[in-house]
C-alpha cells in the first residue's frame, strides 16, 4: 500500500470527507512552530513533555483497556480516527505500519499502536480488528507490534481526547484530530506527527530515541 498523501496537498486533506482537523494548536499542546529537522526528533518536538494519560475504553474483544496501565513503559503511538475515513486515517496508519517494519524486531515487539475510533457506531470490535490488520500483518507492513483498537461511548471518547489534549471529535466522529502522538518508555510524549509527507521516515527515526531501554 502506497502512502496516499503523496498525491494530496495539506488543504485537501483538511477538507476531505474525513474532515480531520489539524489537532490542537501549538498553544494547546506546546508544539514548536517547525520540525526540529532531526536535530533531535524528526517529528514535531513538544516543548513541554506530555505524560502518558490515564483513560479506560473497550478493546475489540469487549474487555476494558486501561491505556495508562497496559501501555506503561512501552513506546506507544496513539491516534484518534475512524475506519471509514477515506484519507487521513488510513494514510497515518499506513505510515505507522511502514515505520515499524523499518525498526528492529526487538523494538517492534515493545511497541503499542493504539487506535481509538471516533465512530463507535460503525466501528465494532470485529471491524476494528480487521481494519487494523491491514497495517501490521500485510506483507508490506509486516511487523510484531501490538495493535489495539478501542471504542466507547461518545462521552468516553471525548474524555480520552481531552486527556490527550487533542481536539474533540465532532460530526459523528468524522471531524477529528489528525495528530499522532508518540509516547516513550519513560511514559512521556515528546514528539507528535500531523500528516507530513515523510511521516513514516520520521516515526522510524524517532522510535528508538523514545525507547530508553533500547
Amino acid at each position: 500500500m502506497r502512502r496516499l498523501a503523496a498525491v494530496l496537498v495539506s488543504a485537501v486533506l483538511l477538507l476531505a470527507a474525513c474532515s480531520s482537523g489539524k489537532g490542537a494548536t501549538p498553544n494547546q499542546t506546546g508544539l514548536n512552530d517547525q520540525p526540529q529537522q532531526c536535530s533531535a526528533y524528526c517529528g514535531f518536538g513538544l516543548t513541554t513533555p506530555q505524560p502518558r494519560p490515564s483513560f479506560t475504553l473497550t478493546d475489540a474483544t469487549g474487555k476494558p483497556f486501561s491505556f495508562g496501565t497496559v501501555t506503561a513503559g512501552h513506546p506507544t503511538l496513539l491516534f484518534f480516527g475512524y475506519t471509514h475515513c477515506p484519507d487521513v486515517c488510513p494514510e497515518t496508519m499506513a505510515d505507522v505500519g511502514t515505520a515499524l517494519a523499518k525498526v528492529p524486531v526487538e523494538l517492534q515487539q515493545k511497541t503499542y499502536v493504539v487506535f481509538v475510533t471516533t465512530d463507535p457506531t460503525r466501528d465494532t470490535g470485529s471491524v476494528l480488528t480487521q481494519w487494523l490488520s491491514n497495517f501490521h500483518t500485510a506483507d508490506q507492513f509486516l511487523n510484531k507490534a501490538t495493535f489495539v483498537g478501542l471504542r466507547g461511548t461518545e462521552d468516553e471518547i471525548h474524555a480520552a481526547e481531552a486527556a490527550v489534549h487533542v481536539n474533540l471529535s465532532e460530526d459523528g466522529g468524522q471531524t477529528h484530530s489528525a495528530e499522532l502522538l508518540l509516547f516513550g518508555s519513560d511514559d512521556y510524549a515528546r514528539v507528535t506527527y500531523n500528516s507530513s509527507s515523510n511521516e513514516d521516515t520520521a516515526i522510524a527515526h524517532d522510535l528508538p530515541l523514545v525507547d530508553k531501554s533500547s
